[in-house]
């Protein structure tokens, strides 16, 4: 069967990627409660998690970004209390909506085989101690790695210097023996069986076979794209490419996506028929470097004409923009960038870099940041802003910021 290929401007593309990510949507302008951000989780479906914290942890900045502030204890509660949400490995580490869980199973299958170097080790040196670790929880209720008392490896340099017992806590998690039931305040993982945390629902729903869960990750992430490339598809799950052109080529005949060609991308599109066309996108947000409109920094560059690049772990003298930096989103562009760091001791939200990007006049963006970083400031309940850093926007912020109102 031969479907017609529609073609798409590159700002209509833009606005349907916006809109299907909740860009388009006004932010509300009464209180934020649970049922905005499981609303709004439901439609991203992947939010990120990331251990570094110099601003925030990641997770909690997606729903700022898009809805403003908000109780972080009603967001919290969506997966450590009401389990609506669960964690897995998806993009990476990641909050899902708990009805995503049978669609991972085959990828909890498949852990053994795919079983990192560490745990191939505990494996051979101590048979038997992961199913000890297993009984542990099972008898005596939730767990942390930190009550294991394990020695820690000397392994310097190692990004995850974990003991036995986290690897061991960790493969169960991989294979979905166990889940998080929930964080404590440091964000450690409190570990239980899968069964006594998820919904009943959840826990006794038929496991989809391989192909048909594949297909409904391509189509989630389909949603919350609007508009996508093949790769842009499977990077959302992280699925293999031949895997996900298949699970196309079937979304495509049941009409579930439509191919598009979209001005100055150089490969074929698909598209969400049932997406959202805003006319404009009046978006104001900082975004995470871990926020599901950006983490995948090719789609970035085609559909923004913006170059990121996280430099967390690129030494200081060779970074180009700073530690933790944030795209500016204004409108439908991203306009400027920010390297933020709370300094919670001195009560402010401490601007350490900004960069304009083409776009609106510098003391016009400025004003538009300020607003934003004085938003931002006070949902963290930091007393200020303080530019102290470098950049072309450096200082028309610094005295955006100083104006009243900024």
């Amino acid at each position: 069967m031969h479907i017609p290929t529609e073609r798409l401007s590159a700002a209509v593309a833009r606005r349907i990627a916006l809109g299907a990510q909740g860009f388009a949507d006004p932010r509300p302008t009464g209180p934020v409660g649970t049922r905005q951000l499981k609303r709004l989780v439901d439609r991203l479906a992947v939010v990120q998690i990331d251990s570094v914290n110099v601003l925030s942890r990641s997770h909690y900045l997606p729903a700022f970004s898009r809805l403003g502030a908000y109780p972080r204890p009603a967001l919290d509660a969506l997966a450590g209390q009401r389990h609506d949400l669960f964690e897995y490995w998806a993009h990476e580490a990641s909050f899902l909506p708990v009805r995503l869980h049978p669609f991972l199973r085959w990828k909890m299958a498949a852990a053994e085989e795919h079983a990192w170097g560490s745990m191939v080790r505990l494996k051979r040196e101590r048979p038997g101690y992961v199913a000890e670790v297993f009984d542990r929880v099972r008898d005596g209720g939730p767990l942390k790695a930190s009550q294991l008392l394990e020695p820690r490896p000397d392994r310097p340099g190692s990004m995850w210097n974990w003991h036995a017992g986290k690897v061991a806590l960790e493969y169960l998690f991989f294979t979905g023996a166990l889940t998080a039931r929930t964080r404590t305040a440091g964000f450690e993982r409190v570990y239980d069986l899968t069964e006594r945390v998820l919904p009943p629902a959840v826990v006794q729903a038929p496991t989809p076979d391989r192909a048909d869960a594949i297909r409904e990750l391509v189509r989630t992430a389909s949603r919350a794209l609007g508009v996508a490339t093949e790769r842009d598809l499977a990077d959302y799950f992280r699925l293999r490419p031949s895997d996900t052109r298949v699970a196309i080529g079937e979304l495509v005949e049941a009409g579930e996506l439509v191919p598009v060609e979209v001005a100055g991308w150089n490969r074929p599109g698909w598209l969400d028929p049932q997406a959202r066309r805003p006319r404009w996108v009046r978006a104001r947000a900082l975004l995470t470097p871990f926020d599901s409109l950006v983490w995948e920094r090719p789609r970035v560059e085609r559909i923004f004409g913006f170059r990121y690049r996280i430099e967390i772990y690129t030494p200081a003298a060779k970074r180009v923009h700073g530690y933790y930096v944030l795209p500016f989103l204004l409108g439908d562009g991203l306009v400027a960038r920010v390297d933020l760091k709370a300094d919670r001791q001195a009560g402010v939200l401490r601007v350490q870099g900004a960069y304009a990007e083409l776009g609106p006049h510098p003391a016009e963006l400025a004003a538009e940041l300020a607003g934003e970083l004085r938003l931002m400031a006070d949902w963290m309940e930091l007393d200020g802003v303080a530019v102290v850093g470098r950049g072309d926007l450096a200082a028309d912020l610094a005295a955006a910021v100083h104006r009243p109102g900024g």
